[in-house]
């Protein structure tokens, strides 16, 4: 399965699909001392994946038992925020006992507001992650851990015409595996960005971001590069029922390696949440930009746009349903992707403190590369619950 970097991400997605709104709970906080709190929960999760390792032949299929508890220690003062939350994310696998794993989830944040006009957040992480859906799953799943640690300092007063985002975040991709499994794809990468906001209306701003990431592999030095991005758009708040960020422009990646021709193309991110009514939500979320290569690629031109849709049907029942489309370009290797995924979830409110929930989701991966196509489905039943 190709762009392992992202499938912790794409998991979490997938979990909250699975689980349908888990939004609903309302968790209460034990009180430590003034300003601190420590905030519980458990999440229990059954679910049967009749193709667990995302293959075209051979297929295997398991019940899996997820159990999920997530610790959320958080402090407030006057001017300034603290969190540090940690989850630990175990699969047990019925039909093959020998795939079980537990991942884990350390992440840290800090906001301070210094005065009306600046502004500073603060961000780390450390996930230990185990894939059974690996390219190399034959040989042993990928085994790997991210490290980040970044910040965004604004200034400009919440309230002015003008504001201005300045973003750094570096972040580590290490493999576990043996015999230098994936070790090719272990890489550094630094990122900078800033934005700057005008005000053109009472809830709507106009933005111009730029963007340099610089990619630094560990051993596979022939794929270091640089991408420089610059995006122009609009962001706005509750407007005629709609809350959104639109960005469009272009993107350039410069290789280290002249022997690689660089890329370019255009580029876009758009998030924007339409609310008819206050219990019905509907979703866009597109975007195209050049990702990281994988499987002797040297990069991957993606193009994904997913549909949602959250209704609450009744005071403690609501659903959510999803389409996304994916379409995976390699670049300067013979291969396209073109993945649907479709999720359903169905949450019950059954407590404050309790939610069940139902979900399934589909995906088919249509490759041009012979033994790369894939079709799976997942079932799943979960309960969430906190004090």
């Amino acid at each position: 399965m190709s762009m392992k970097f992202k499938a912790s991400s794409l998991a979490a997605a997938v979990s909250a699909a699975l689980c349908a709104n888990a939004w609903a709970l309302e968790p209460q906080s034990i009180k430590l001392s003034d300003g601190l709190t420590f905030t519980p929960t458990l999440q229990v999760s059954e679910r049967y994946d009749d193709n667990f390792r995302a293959v075209e032949n051979n297929e295997e299929s398991s019940w899996i038992t997820g159990i999920t508890p997530t610790f959320k220690l958080a402090a407030e003062g006057r001017k300034s925020a603290y969190a540090l939350t940690y989850s630990a994310n175990t699969d047990i696998f019925h039909s093959s006992h020998a795939d079980d794993n537990t991942d884990h989830h350390l992440t840290a944040d800090a906001g301070f507001e210094f005065d009306s006009r600046n502004r500073l957040k603060l961000a780390a992480g450390y996930h230990k992650i185990e894939e059974t859906a690996s390219q190399d799953q034959n040989v042993e799943n990928d085994k790997y851990t991210t490290a980040n640690v970044g910040g965004v300092y604004t200034f400009g007063a919440r309230t002015a015409r003008t504001q201005v985002d300045v973003g750094a975040n570096y972040q580590e991709l290490r493999y576990q595996n043996g015999d230098n499994l994936n070790a090719d794809k272990e890489r550094d990468t630094t990122a900078l960005n800033s934005i700057f906001y005008y005000r053109v209306a009472p809830k709507t701003k106009a933005l111009v971001e730029a963007r340099h990431t610089d990619y630094d592999y560990v051993s596979n030095t022939r794929l270091n590069s640089n991408n420089v991005a610059l995006l122009a758009g609009l962001t706005w708040e509750a407007t005629a029922k709609t809350t959104g960020t639109v960005k469009f422009g272009g993107e350039k990646k410069r290789f280290d390696d002249s022997s690689i021709d660089d890329k370019s193309g255009s580029m876009w991110e758009v998030g924007v949440e339409w609310a008819p009514r206050t219990y019905s939500t509907f979703g866009l979320n597109t975007r195209r930009g050049l990702d990281e290569g994988d499987n002797g690629a040297s990069s991957i031109e993606s193009q994904s746009t997913t549909l949602s849709w959250n209704h609450e049907w009744l005071d403690r029942l609501s659903s959510n349903v999803s389409y996304t489309y994916t379409d995976n370009e390699y670049q300067d290797i013979r291969r396209t992707d073109k993945i649907d995924t479709f999720g359903l979830g169905l949450t019950y409110e059954m407590r404050r403190w309790l939610d069940i929930g139902v979900g399934y989701k589909y995906s088919e991966n249509d490759s041009s590369v012979a033994g790369e196509s894939y079709e799976r489905n997942i079932f799943s039943i979960s309960a969430t619950a906190s004090l």
